[in-house]
């Protein structure tokens, strides 16, 4: 690159922080804009980048700043952000002080060796104690300036706007300290953020310019794939005509989302060649050979999902904390259509959305054959569900309660179904609860009530000593002489 067509660039900032110590309300207050409160609760889900323009000394500079997530399962996330800034702001609330997650914030900091400031945020709290983190972060290792050391701090209020300021200019100097140059004409290096699918706009990506440009109608690479960008909008989704050197901006164009963490580039990329080794077959060992005949020992059963997020990175963030026992049958980014529904049936999957929503064609077929699917709107939910039903699938019957047992005893043909001719032998059996196949004391699988009948009347329940008629979903590989027995969840007392 040559010197003369070198030029400084704005500072790229991440804005670090445990949850709810106010990094959103930060920027917020710097932006003039509201993202706070558009969050579901508060809580910043996916990464943001937005510039802002401000005045030191008479004169113009620009930040670009990355608001990252503060929830521990996006960690990643995070991580991915210090990788692309040039600095970072880590925000720490002077009534809390040093949290789990900001300890997670200064390890990815210190693994990208890269300077930061503290703002200690909330000193206008009765509680605040802004020389209690002082000294926190001296015992972390990380001594302010204030206790002779290298990190410099500023007390900031983000509901007042109190040492916004002096935060702002700091990090102006920082940056030109740093001496952040690029070449807005050299070659592209653009970062991926964060990307999603619009219905409108189709596939989208967010990316911050390290060195080169973006503009309508360029041609840019991912890997080997070239791309046309079809337009640029700025975070606020007015139309950009070219996005230079530490800009964020959206690019459209792209047939599907890139990967978060991708670099987008002028000319096409060579792909990374595997180790020699992993080339070689692998032979599979007997459990893999009977996981993928569906033959897995009881105590390995795992429970099937399909997962939709809002955008690719919300995605790799929840599959990466999954539980344990969890086989991802699907993921994608976007609302849950009639084709996941439809997998979910095959597959005897359910279905989790996050940060999305089902269309309406796939929610009636979604209730027609009872295919379990839920949305949420904070991660912590959504993890704690499935490690409900996980644990639900590896010890079945637990948290229920056994209130009846039928016997098959005959095998009905129907609409290329099958329906199970019982007796009631104990108990009760309802329409509204679970049922669990065994054969000879082991169980081969659970299933709904989909349809309940005493001869041609569809009824709720059936008592103890009646026959009826059981039509299930998912279908189970059931035989003459199996037994059912009916759950339905212990209540409280």
């Amino acid at each position: 690159m040559a010197k003369e067509e070198t030029k400084l660039r704005p500072p790229i900032v991440t804005v670090m922080g445990h949850v709810d110590h106010g990094k959103t309300s930060l920027l917020d207050y710097i932006r003039k804009t509201n993202y706070a409160r558009r969050e579901t609760g508060g809580i910043t889900q996916s990464i943001g980048a937005y510039q802002a323009e401000i005045t030191v000394d008479g004169q113009p500079e620009k930040i670009t700043f990355i608001d990252t997530p503060g929830h521990a399962a996006f960690a990643q996330m995070r991580a991915r952000g210090a990788q692309v800034t040039d600095l970072a702001v880590l925000v720490v609330a002077a009534d809390e002080g040093v949290k789990e997650q900001t300890r997670e914030c200064l390890e990815h900091i210190k693994a990208a060796d890269i300077p930061f400031i503290v703002a200690i945020n909330k000193i206008d709290l009765p509680a605040a104690d802004p020389d209690k983190v002082k000294a926190q972060l001296a015992e972390m290792g990380y001594p302010p300036e204030e206790y002779g050391g290298k990190i410099p701090t500023v007390a900031v209020s983000a509901k007042t706007g109190v040492g916004v300021s002096e935060l702002l200019e700091l990090i102006v100097l920082m940056g030109k300290m740093l001496e952040l140059k690029a070449d807005p004409e050299g070659d592209l290096a653009a970062v991926v953020l964060e990307s999603k699918k619009d219905p409108r706009r189709g596939a989208v990506a967010t990316v911050i310019v390290k060195n080169g440009h973006l503009e309508p109608r360029q041609i840019i690479y991912l890997g080997q794939e070239a791309v046309k960008i079809r337009a640029l909008q700025a975070e606020n989704g007015q139309a950009l005509s070219r996005a230079e050197p530490g800009q964020p901006a959206e690019v459209l164009g792209f047939v599907e989302p890139p990967a978060v963490g991708a670099v987008l580039t002028s000319h096409p990329q060579e792909e990374e060649q595997k180790p020699e080794e992993e080339k070689t077959a692998k032979v599979a060992s007997k459990e893999e050979l009977l996981a993928l005949l569906g033959e897995a020992p009881e105590e390995e059963r795992k429970l099937k999902v399909i997962l939709r997020a809002d955008t690719q990175g919300s995605l790799e963030a929840v599959e990466r904390n999954l539980p344990a026992g969890v086989e991802v049958v699907s993921r994608g980014v976007g609302t849950i259509s009639e084709s996941d529904v439809f997998l979910a049936q095959t597959s005897q999957a359910q279905i989790y959305g996050f940060r999305t929503k089902i269309d309406l064609a796939a929610e009636k077929e979604a209730q027609q054959h009872q295919v379990f699917w839920r949305t949420f709107g904070l991660i912590y939910e959504l993890l704690e569900t499935v490690e409900k039903e996980v644990d639900r699938l590896r010890h079945p019957g637990a948290g229920e309660e056994i209130v009846g047992q039928a016997e098959i005893l005959q095998i009905f043909p129907y609409n290329d179904q099958k329906v199970a001719g019982c007796r009631v032998t104990k108990g009760k059996i309802n329409k509204q609860w679970r049922v669990h196949l065994l054969r000879e004391g082991k169980e081969l699988g659970e299933a709904r009530i989909r349809s309940l009948r005493r001869g041609k009347q569809p009824v709720d329940e059936v008592s103890e000593g009646n026959e009826c008629g059981l039509l299930l979903d998912p279908q189970l590989d059931f035989q003459v002489g199996d037994v059912l027995i009916s759950y339905s969840n212990k209540k409280s007392h």
